[in-house]
């Protein structure tokens, strides 16, 4: 078996996966319940399946993975100017920041790799193609697994129709495009871009939403529309518990529990 394989193979070892993301610095800087990224990771549920994590930030958290049995580290790869909302960014180029072999050196085991076409330009837009497929097959090569992210560009102002058609086009070009899994928003007819899509789907969490309840109903009902996992944030972390709200939550992905259930079970409170 092939590292690539083994690394897929652990990750998915227990079912549907659960993946918190705490890499938001790299494009927000210092948010809520993540400014100190040691105290953050620290916090975070051993029994998730990974932890999505900047590279350069592993220097700074490398025990938490260092222990038996620790999540996966997932660390991001390019670099795009769609994630700046607080600057007013859309145009999102992308722009390769770390190499494989030096994600490998600071101790990353999946590569997530992002793309955003339809940005209103054609060159950009092949630009970012290219980034994707050089950074993924340099990942390949290496056998290190790779989560490609659609995220669209001005995903603020789209309706949810056009969401849906954007994801379900982009999902599936990133499969073309060589990727092992996919992050991406949950969408309306969601059945309809996992069943147009041969590689496993990760739903992720995107705004904070104002109850825990709210987020376990989110992520029940990507699981029940065909997702594979869930890749949670501001959802999983700035709250009061987060190791406990992550036991919910991986007994939701996992189990099938229902959100109201697991909120009693593990007292959850907000």
């Amino acid at each position: 078996m092939r590292n690539r394989e083994i690394k897929m193979g652990k990750l998915f070892s227990s079912g549907n996966v659960v993946i918190v993301a705490c890499d938001h610095g790299e494009f927000d800087g210092p948010i809520p319940g993540m400014v100190n990224i040691k105290e953050t990771v620290s916090k975070i549920n051993p029994n998730v399946d990974g932890v999505l994590i900047s590279p350069g930030m592993l220097r700074h958290t490398g025990n938490y993975f260092a222990k038996k049995s620790a999540p996966l580290a997932i660390t991001r790869l390019n670099w795009n100017t769609v994630y700046c909302f607080h600057w007013n960014y859309n145009e999102s180029p992308s722009a390769e920041a770390f190499s494989s072999e030096e994600m490998l050196t600071l101790g990353g085991e999946i590569a997530l790799i992002s793309l955003t076409l339809n940005t209103g330009s054609e060159k950009r837009d092949a630009k970012n193609v290219e980034i994707f497929r050089k950074l993924t097959a340099e990942a390949h090569k290496y056998e290190i697994p790779v989560i490609g992210e659609y995220f669209p560009a001005y995903s603020d102002t789209k309706s949810s129709a056009e969401m849906f058609q954007e994801i379900k086009i982009g999902c599936r070009i990133i499969a073309e495009l060589g990727a092992d899994m996919i992050k991406t928003f949950y969408t309306e007819s969601f059945t309809e871009v996992v069943a147009g899509c041969p590689i496993p789907i990760f739903a992720l969490g995107a705004a904070k939403l104002p109850t825990q309840l709210d987020a376990l109903k989110l992520a029940y009902n990507e699981i029940k529309d065909g997702a594979k996992g869930v890749v949670f944030g501001r959802n999983a972390i700035q709250v009061v518990d987060p190791a406990s709200f992550q036991s919910a939550l991986i007994d939701v992905v996992k189990n099938g529990s229902k959100p109201e259930e697991v909120i009693l079970k593990y007292q959850l409170k907000d």
